[in-house]
């Protein structure tokens, strides 16, 4: 089964269970301001499974493009990368346990031909403290299931200290079997939800061990131990609980299934393979990588750490620069150029002194043309891109050997603010150091490097708590007023107006437009005036779901077209039926339901964004 077979008989199996499939998400999140990427498949769910009506009804499933940075240190493995897709299938407050647990067992023991005796699950040992008890349903669930095959499944409790013994169902606490998009239960925001979960794991064996002679050698093993022998393929999160603002947390007011899927753990497994850079995803990028050094993948583990850094990071790059994403200073242009210069220098570490990343793109678009085709399309822009960033980065260590010359000392501070600042690979400062009879300590450009990652944590912490709590009250309400404001300008100034961009956060919303001279006081006041007028007559906001040729037939406006799907959501406020609507947009929601919702606002600031593009920030008067 290749690749596109795995992810289209997933949807399939799915379907047939009456679920509507819908397209992946972009890695952006639009309208988010409470985080840089979608990491999770999840993410684009939220205000669904916190109540509100999905256009599609209460059985989706997807293949969700997802990106963590936090993983970018630990890629190298043989199971970690940044990018990732996640097979999801939700229930918005239809089917449970029940339901959810015999499908996915069905799908990987039928569907993939996954041999159930491979097969381990854990589920949540419960929380007095939170009021919530241990996951017994599910226990019973899975005992009938794989007694259906044949398998007498018995509990294991305190695996982490008695090991497997001979059992197969596993309890852990919340912080294996919890799950939020903020982790364990004392770090989730007021407002988020979350609940219990039942992973499944596969089994290579216990000949499979992967570190063997390492730290886990005399160490019994369990389903989560990280010796190599159990991976973790897929996680159904019942999500049935929200975060109060006192720290308690109350039922939501429909029980959701929130399940994702490892996608490319899965295709790994179908061939009893521990290892994801060996599956049809990534072996034409290894042998590119391959032909291009002139090493061989497996000739070493520093090698092979090498190729498997530079083909994550490299592909990406490339899937987040064909959602919009390229290298830069800031934002998601940050990390962006931090995979491409990590691949970089990992390439020079195997002896790749020549641009590359051009040759990887082709090799990717080539892999992804079926299921996202518009990497193809976008990939003449992304190669220049990358080949700017190359040549960047040559300019960057030439800098960085200049400041080098005018340092006496090379200690861990000054190789971290070299690598910081520059983007100076920490192994090049140690080999100059070395070759000027200086002492680099690789602790203290850890520690450095361990400090400036905890203060970005935390900022970044912070600015995920800040979006989370009014994400279906406040910035719903800005999401709409977008539209009005949007309205409001192309009648004021005139048709030539379109959206260049937006961002949303519970205190105000700012838009970006096509308009080359700054607004007047007197045309302020007239845009003002009219969202105000629009928000009095309290019009009626209406969601359909469409054909995309049809909906732009219908009068809606669309200025990213190329980043929708076939079929799209068209948000109209006002009277749709009798063409009296003011907006219609294409459109993701969050939205209110009438304009009266969303109450008063003011223009307080206008300003110059690029050339030709104004902005214009608009907020609540209450």
């Amino acid at each position: 089964m290749t690749a596109n077979e795995l992810r289209k008989k997933y949807l399939t199996f799915f379907e047939a269970h009456q679920h509507a499939v819908v397209p992946s998400a972009a890695m952006v999140p639009e309208n988010d301001p409470s985080t840089l990427f979608t990491g999770s498949g999840m993410q684009p769910m939220v205000p669904y499974l916190l109540g509100e009506k999905h256009p599609k009804g209460t059985r989706i499933t997807d293949s969700q493009k997802c990106f963590r940075s936090q993983d970018i240190e630990e890629v190298g493995d043989n199971r970690h990368t940044t990018f990732f897709e996640m097979l999801g299938n939700w229930s918005l407050g239809d089917y449970f346990k029940k339901e959810q647990l015999r499908w996915f067992f069905t799908f990987l023991t039928q569907e993939v031909g996954l041999k159930p005796e491979k097969l381990f699950v854990t589920v949540f040992s419960g929380n007095e403290s939170l009021g919530i008890g241990r996951d017994d349903e599910s226990v019973a669930i899975w005992k009938e299931l794989f007694k259906e095959v044949g398998i007498e499944a018995t509990v294991g409790e305190d695996s982490e200290k008695n090991g497997l013994q001979d059992d197969r169902i596993f309890f852990f606490d919340e912080k294996k079997n919890w799950w939020s998009r903020a982790g364990v239960p004392s770090n989730m925001p007021a407002g988020e939800p979350g609940g219990p979960d039942s992973e499944v794991f596969y089994d290579f064996g216990a000949e499979q061990k992967l570190h063997e002679m390492s730290e886990f050698k005399n160490m019994k093993c369990h389903v989560n131990c990280d010796c190599g022998r159990f991976l973790e393929i897929g996680n159904s999160v019942f999500m049935q609980y929200q975060k109060q603002a006192d720290g308690s947390f109350k039922e939501l007011s429909q029980k959701n299934v929130d399940f994702g899927g490892g996608f490319e753990r899965i295709l790994a497994v179908m061939t009893d393979s521990q290892d994801m850079f060996t599956t049809a995803l990534f072996t034409p990028l290894i042998s590119k990588i391959e032909e291009i050094s002139g090493k061989k993948y497996s000739e070493k583990s520093d090698v092979t750490r090498s190729f498997r850094v530079i083909a994550d990071h490299v592909r990406a790059a490339t899937l987040l620069a064909a959602d919009g994403v390229f290298p830069s200073n800031k934002e998601q242009g940050y990390f962006s150029r931090r995979l491409l210069r990590r691949a970089i220098r990992f390439g020079k570490m195997i002896g790749i002194e020549q641009p590359f990343l051009a040759e990887l793109v082709t090799v990717i678009s080539a892999v992804y043309a079926q299921p996202y085709p518009e990497v193809a399309k976008k990939s003449a822009a992304i190669t220049q891109a990358f080949q700017t960033e190359e040549k960047k980065f040559q300019k960057a260590l030439e800098k960085g050997l200049r400041e080098l010359d005018k340092i006496k000392n090379i200690d861990g501070e000054v190789a971290f603010k070299l690598y910081e600042t520059y983007g100076f690979p920490f192994e090049l400062t140690q080999e100059i150091a070395v070759e000027r009879g200086d002492v680099v300590s690789e602790e203290d450009f850890t520690q450095a490097k361990k400090v400036h990652a905890d203060a970005s944590r935390k900022a970044s912490g912070e600015k995920f708590k800040g979006g989370l709590a009014d994400h279906s009250e406040k910035t719903t309400q800005y999401h709409t007023a977008t539209h009005l404001l949007h309205a409001a300008l192309r009648k004021i100034l005139g048709t030539h107006v379109q959206q260049k961009g937006s961002n949303i956060t519970h205190e105000r919303l700012r838009f970006d437009f096509s308009h080359t001279d700054a607004l007047s006081q007197d045309e302020k006041q007239q845009v003002e005036d009219q969202v105000n007028t629009w928000i009095s007559a309290d019009l009626p906001v209406t969601v359909k779901t469409m054909g995309k040729k049809a909906a732009l037939k219908s009068g809606a406006i669309a200025f990213f077209v190329e980043k929708y799907p076939n079929e799209v959501t068209v948000y109209t406020i006002g009277d749709d039926d009798h063409s009296g609507w003011i907006s219609k947009e294409f459109c993701g929601g969050p939205h209110v339901s009438s304009t009266g919702e969303i109450g008063p606002v003011e223009i307080f600031k206008e300003q110059s964004a690029s050339a030709g593009v104004r902005r214009v920030y608009l907020r609540s008067k209450a």
